[in-house]
């Protein structure tokens, strides 16, 4: 099978950001009007700078003109994944415990497909969600197995 555009962008990308103490979030290649676009999303603890994302950009335009996966024209963007980053795999679960999550799933879990409210643990392939519906606080048991998309929330 042959490989995306988006994982090689990714495995180019992974080095690059580790060696500037930075995470690759996530990667995404998709066409927008008539433009594509190559996607980068880096983050680190401490945040990501312009000039993070500069070098990530520089270093990884090198490494795709020398290997040409894409036909196309494209535009490379390398950018931090913001206040509501995705999670997408378990270790970003795991990170994320006592923070705001909004969680969507592939079935109906307690009769509703999608929570939002505070990550308060994750342990034996379940997200503990607290979430406050009006007057109502409950405690939603989540298997991760039907954890269609996750991401950090900001909550008002």
């Amino acid at each position: 099978m042959k490989e995306s555009i988006k994982d090689i962008a990714a495995r180019l990308a992974r080095p690059i950001a580790e060696e500037l103490d930075l995470e690759l979030v996530d990667t995404e290649y998709k066409k927008e009007g008539k433009n594509w676009y190559l996607r980068v999303f880096v983050d680190s603890p401490s945040g990501v700078h312009l000039e993070d994302c500069g070098r990530v950009s520089e270093r990884l335009s090198e490494q795709l003109d020398d290997l040409d996966p894409v036909q196309e024209a494209y535009y490379l963007e390398v950018s931090s994944p913001g206040a509501e980053r995705p999670l997408n795999n378990e270790a970003d679960i795991r990170r994320s415990v006592g923070k705001n999550v909004y969680v969507t799933t592939y079935e109906p879990v307690e009769g509703e497909k999608a929570f939002e409210g505070k990550l308060s643990d994750f342990k034996d392939g379940e997200l503990l969600i607290f979430t406050k519906q009006k007057q109502k606080e409950r405690t939603v048991h989540v298997p991760y197995s039907k954890v269609a998309k996750a991401r950090l929330a900001i909550i008002f």
